[in-house]
């Protein structure tokens, strides 16, 4: 067997452990969530049945505040601040689910840059249905950054009532637990508690290619990245306390990067403590994609990452199945060896993914094999595209990643 066989046997083993070692710790740091909130549900069916989930939930609260005791009391008040812009899948569904949390003091505070946003009579409902709900509209913009979202969310920030803040996307969909899960990750060498998106609701292969990049792809490597030390904050949900930013220097060092999440990032790191992610991801209801909106996300994200994260972004070329199958093929084929043995290797791969998918409640549909490996299959392009040209548009903005300031 000539070195190069030898070489490319080693690599295709290595990179399957690690893919299985990665799964391993995502299985065991996402526990598979409760049900979240849904709209149509009927009033019928509360009653007993309600009483018995209200009883469950408060004795959840109250192990939880025993068990985790650096975390913030259930007293402490919080505020969401949610920014929108135009309309998307499942809007309606989104901000509604803010206003139905178990959690005691909390208040909503939506952001929009102007009264004409297409997202802002909606809003308008929303709040005059929910009266017992503290919820207010802010509009406005205060440019202090070229991130569109962080200068929409600087009013909201400002005008919070409440030392804890959750700045949260419009298309999260929150479970009723919402707020006590992320306090929940909170601990003393804390900076923020983010969770990224778990795509769900995919209408379409397209938008079940997506649910491929962002469930057993990415939530996958970010757990794993954080449960090694290296947490990466991500936009969807995270959540600060309010004092620590301001004492750093304020919500001015979230316009250190291009994302407010990688500023987030350097900005915790810098003060010495973690990024924790939430012991389950939230949903973000994906409804219709095309081919052409999925890769232009992807792309954006992989040029954000590139900018921010270099020598981490580096790395991103070794992962996917295609390097180790192509490895294995070669070696199989030099060695005279049964072609099934790729198959298996393939088989190994996906069906990780598969036992993933299902031990943490993600989308997983018999459409999920073809989404992955064509996902795999696109990497490569995604990473060579991360590092070509540097300008994206982002909900009709152009933009170009910050030179970054060094990774942290």
């Amino acid at each position: 067997m000539t070195i190069a066989i030898w070489a490319l046997a080693t690599y295709s083993i290595v990179a399957t452990a690690i893919h299985l070692g990665s799964i391993l710790i995502a299985t065991s740091k996402c526990r598979k969530p409760r049900s979240v909130f849904r709209p149509a549900e009927s009033q019928t069916a509360l009653g007993l049945l309600g009483l018995t989930r209200y009883l469950r939930r408060t004795g959840r609260r109250a192990t939880r505040a025993r068990d985790c005791t650096d975390a913030p009391s259930d007293a402490a008040g919080v505020s969401l601040v949610r920014p929108v812009c135009g309309m998307e899948n499942y809007i309606e569904d989104t901000l509604r689910s803010a206003f139905h949390l178990d959690y005691p003091r909390y208040e909503i505070i939506f952001c929009a840059t102007s009264a004409h946003d297409a997202a802002v009579p909606l809003v308008r409902r929303l709040i005059a249905a929910h009266p017992h709900v503290a919820a207010r509209l802010l509009i406005g913009n205060e440019t202090i950054s070229d991130n569109p979202k962080l200068n929409n969310v600087c009013k909201g920030w400002r005008g919070a009532a409440y030392d804890w803040i959750v700045m949260a996307d419009s298309n999260v969909l929150m479970p009723r637990d919402y707020i006590e899960r992320l306090l929940a990750a909170w601990r003393a060498d804390t900076g923020v508690v983010s969770s990224p998106p778990a795509g769900g609701r995919p209408q379409g292969f397209w938008a079940e290619l997506e649910c491929a990049f962002l469930n057993t792809y990415q939530l996958r490597w970010q757990y794993t990245s954080a449960a090694i030390g290296f947490g990466f904050a991500q936009g969807k949900s995270m959540l600060y306390r309010r004092s620590q930013i301001e004492q750093a220097g304020g919500i001015r060092l979230l316009a250190a990067e291009a994302a407010e999440d990688a500023a987030t990032t350097k900005v915790v790191r810098d003060l010495g403590l973690r990024v924790r992610l939430v012991d389950a991801p939230f949903e973000q209801p994906l409804g219709y994609r095309s081919a052409g909106e999925v890769w232009a996300r992807q792309l954006r994200w992989a040029k954000l990452r590139q900018a921010s994260f270099r020598q981490y972004y580096a790395l991103e070329i070794l992962s996917g199945s295609l390097g180790p199958l192509t490895a294995a093929a070669y070696v199989v084929a030099a060695l005279g060896l049964p072609l099934g043995s790729v198959v298996a290797l393939a088989a190994i791969w996906y069906g990780a993914e598969a036992a993933l998918a299902r031990a943490a409640g993600w989308h997983l549909s018999l459409k999920s094999p073809a989404a992955w490996m064509l996902r795999d299959a696109l990497l490569p392009l995604l990473w060579i595209g991360g590092w070509l040209g540097r300008g994206f548009v982002w909900r009709g903005n152009e933009m170009r990643p910050l030179e970054s300031r060094g990774a942290v």
